[in-house]
């Protein structure tokens, strides 16, 4: 291919995609794209050939390129085309490719000069390109012909924008010199989409085509109508050359002596032609890649600094050395242990922010959980009851008992603490569960060695498990303790003779507080109230709010009773009513108390509270119910008196219990399995591991760690050596900066529709802008002397400004 311009590009991309490569990704240069823009017949097609170096676009007079053609070159080891619609065919000659082209845009637009926005994506594979898109447009026409549409200027106008409207995009405004620059249409167009200029270089065509005495000097000096970037005048082949076979290499000999021994440019020849217009995209290709190398340099960075400890472990191990698998495996032993220490004891360096696990969730297992299964034992009131009074009157036996016997009071508590053994063992178990839970997260460190982490795992959980059966043993035992002696001299039990005796000194146990409404008071009263209650063995009170300060009332619990009451129709409260069995008034000239709730199972709680108290329900039995029923609830009141007792010992008592059972089962656990199994790790587990077997075959790598460690092994040092590519294309690539702004108001001004002649020279109005701070190849920087040959019809006596050129 004839394009050298980009052979010095070429080298530097196929380095980074070499070491893109090598780490297994792409190199997301994302090259811009190059729109060739311009009126009919005006050389597009010609400029676009020259990049790819090859005959291959269709020629001829007026409207050839009807349907966009997107030309992707892409870097290969062999040369050939692919159209996408023609998947899996490969053309190896030009010439094909170019009939193609036709029959394609024949297929779709007719033979009659019609257009179509759909494009032809052509794919060229050459080692001798970069990975570039090329985008040849229809030419800007203005009067339909043949098949074409009437509105045929707005529609290729519309095609055209959709491609260089993208920030990612070069625009080549090709102008022919034989037409008058302020009316070129590719230059408007550039102009509404890329203000600034940053992306549009201007491209006059059929320089040798000019009446002879005319000239486009002060175009090309960007003296008259001035772009940011400046003109490169080229001079394409002719339709003869084409039909004659010239060659693009002869061409461009051509070119290069056209502009040679022309007068009114062979002052700045080495700043025209195809060769220097392919240097000046080299140049923007080259600042493009400086400009994303920072941002591909973090990225390798970030992915080398995730990868740096493992690889640094990798390197320390080697797999076909005894001795280093032999300290491996006493580091990764040693690493365990104090990565389970660290679990339970609360000092991982893994801090896990999604749930609890290890030594936090055995402390809510033993303050939470456990106390939450010792609370869920809660007696049903009616059936505890029940059983103290049977006890009592099998006690008694034929006799009537004067005294409350002890001996119902011992054995309705045994009966209790007997039933603490599951809430005992269930927190054992959950104990257990989460340190086998742990062990198993603190293996996954070693799931390198398939066969150590078994074994590691496996002699551990036996381990547990040998403890958890002498916890349980021990826990039992602490039961069996409670059952053998039971403590009524206990500091904080109240006793027989607190019940019976101390009246004034002992304050009587409060049974339940919480807000009711009482809400039977006539409105003229005030109307239903809300209070706060406070409940005891001796008496119901109440208050005007929950401080306790202002007492309302307080109500003995002598013969009263508990009835229902149905929920009016209009009321959202459930209420039920206190009454005395002696037909007394219960509160001031009230018979009886209601009491509103907000819910039912508050109503239940209440009257299960009351019951504790000795307020007993009324007696509402029918024909044919159980007699065990009659009989629990026909107790004498020398009975219920004795069964109230009990029931506060039995309360008072097991308080006690509870406090000591939650406060030994923590104890238990930590010293007969926690403790112990750290304990053990630390300094059994590795003998364990020795005597288990061949400890060298412990340390065999699985099959997906070994092309783990190569794979994180290579992709270390390809990383390594991708930055340091990165780095010297870094120091070796000059970024050329952007030549700084020039006044082109003309492209708003009503000079794009004012007719010039060629070879027009500068106005007064307009003075001469800036030259661009680049280099130039003159005697005086920026000043060209008049030449001796220079044709006197477009030459003035004024020294001539000198375009700007970029870096051979």
């Amino acid at each position: 291919m004839g394009n050298r311009g980009m052979e010095e590009l070429i080298p530097l991309v196929n380095r980074l995609q070499d070491a893109f490569s090598a780490i297994g990704q792409t190199c997301d240069l994302d090259l811009p794209q190059i729109a060739v823009v311009g009126g009919q017949s005006s050389g597009k097609s010609s400029v676009l050939e020259n990049f790819v170096g090859r005959d291959f676009l269709p020629r001829g007079s007026g409207i050839v390129t009807r349907r966009p053609l997107i030309l992707q070159l892409i870097s290969s080891t062999s040369e050939h085309a692919e159209f996408l619609h023609c998947k899996g065919k490969k053309f190896t000659d030009f010439n094909d490719v170019r009939q193609e082209i036709k029959a394609e845009t024949d297929r779709v637009t007719g033979t009659n000069k019609g257009i179509s926005s759909i494009p032809i994506n052509l794919r060229v594979y050459s080692p001798n390109v970069l990975n570039l898109t090329l985008i040849d447009l229809p030419g800007i026409t203005k009067v339909p012909v043949g098949d074409q549409p009437p509105d045929i200027e707005y529609q290729i106008r519309d095609m055209i924008m959709q491609f260089i409207c993208r920030e990612n995009c070069l625009i080549l405004a090709v102008t022919p010199a034989n037409m008058d620059l302020a009316n070129s249409d590719a230059l408007k167009l550039a102009k509404d989409v890329d203000p600034q200029g940053h992306r549009t270089i201007g491209v006059i065509t059929k320089l040798d085509l000019m009446d002879k005495g005319t000239d486009v000097r002060d175009v090309l000096e960007n003296r008259l109508l001035p772009l940011r970037r400046g003109y490169v005048g080229v001079v394409n082949r002719s339709q003869k050359d084409i039909e004659g076979k010239k060659d693009i290499s002869a061409a461009l000999a051509a070119e290069r002596r056209f502009f040679k021994s022309h007068p009114a440019y062979r002052h700045m020849a080495d700043c025209m032609g195809t060769p220097y217009l392919q240097r000046l995209l080299n140049q923007q290709l080259t600042n493009h890649i400086c400009d994303t190398l920072p941002a591909l340099r973090s990225r390798l960075q970030g992915q080398l600094l995730s990868l740096d400890k493992e690889a640094e472990e990798y390197k320390c191990l080697n797999p076909d050395d005894p001795s280093r698998k032999t300290k491996a495996l006493m580091q990764l032993i040693q690493h365990f242990g104090l990565d389970f220490e660290k679990r339970i004891e609360g000092s991982g360096d893994q801090v896990d922010t999604v749930e609890l696990s290890g030594g936090a969730k055995i402390n809510r297992i033993f303050h939470e959980r456990f106390p939450f299964e010792l609370v869920k034992m809660e007696f049903d009131e009616k059936e505890l009851r029940r059983e103290i009074s049977y006890a009592i009157k099998n006690i008694h036996g034929i006799r009537t008992g004067l005294f409350t016997p002890d001996m119902a009071f011992e054995a309705i508590v045994k009966k209790q603490i007997v039933k603490l053994k599951g809430p005992c063992l269930k927190c054992v178990d959950m104990v257990i569960q989460e340190l086998i839970n742990t062990v198993q997260q603190c293996t996954s460190k070693l799931e390198s060695f398939p066969k150590l982490r078994e074994e590691t795992e496996r002699i551990v959980t036996t381990h547990i498990r040998e403890r958890e059966s002498q916890a349980k043993d021990q826990v039992l035992l602490s039961l069996e303790i409670q059952l053998s002696y039971i403590n009524t001299n206990h500091e904080d039990f109240i006793g027989f003779f607190r019940v019976y005796l101390s009246p004034l000194t002992f304050s009587p146990q409060v049974i339940r507080k919480g807000w009711l409404t009482i809400n039977n008071i006539s409105l003229i009263k005030g109307g239903a109230k809300e209070y706060w209650f406070m409940l005891t063995a001796e008496s119901l009170s109440w208050f005007k709010d929950d401080e306790e300060k202002e007492k309302k009332y307080m109500l003995p619990l002598d013969n009263l009773k508990v009835r229902d009451i149905e929920k009016g129709f209009m009321s959202s409260k459930h209420v039920f009513a206190i009454f005395n069995t002696e037909q007394r008034n219960v509160y001031k000239d009230y018979r009886h108390l209601e009491l509103a709730c907000d819910t039912q199972d508050e109503v239940d709680s209440w009257k299960a509270s009351l019951l504790r108290a000795g307020v007993y329900p009324e007696k509402t039995t029918v024909d044919g119910e159980g007699s065990a029923q009659a009989e629990s609830f026909s107790m004498d009141p020398q009975l219920e008196r004795q069964v109230e007792t009990i029931r506060n010992l039995v309360d008072s008592y097991m308080s006690i219990v509870y406090k000591s059972i939650r406060d030994l089962m923590p104890k238990t656990i930590m010293h007969l399995v926690i403790n112990n199994v750290e304990e053990f790790i630390h300094s059994e587990l590795l003998a364990q591991l020795y005597s288990s077997g061949d400890q060298y075959s412990l340390m065999d790598e699985s099959p997906e760690q070994a092309l783990r460690r190569e794979e994180v092994l290579g992709t270390h040092a390809a990383l390594k050596e991708a930055l340091n590519i990165i780095t010297d294309i870094s120091t070796s690539t000059i970024s050329t900066p952007l030549p700084p702004p020039v006044d082109n108001s003309w492209l708003h001004s009503g000079s794009l529709h004012r007719r010039s002649p060629p070879g027009y020279s500068v106005p007064k109005k307009h003075p001469a802008p800036p030259a661009p701070s680049l280099p130039v190849r003159l005697d005086a920087p920026g000043i060209a002397p008049v030449s001796n040959n220079t044709d006197t019809t477009n030459t003035t006596s004024r020294p001539k400004r000198v375009p700007p050129s970029v870096p051979r």
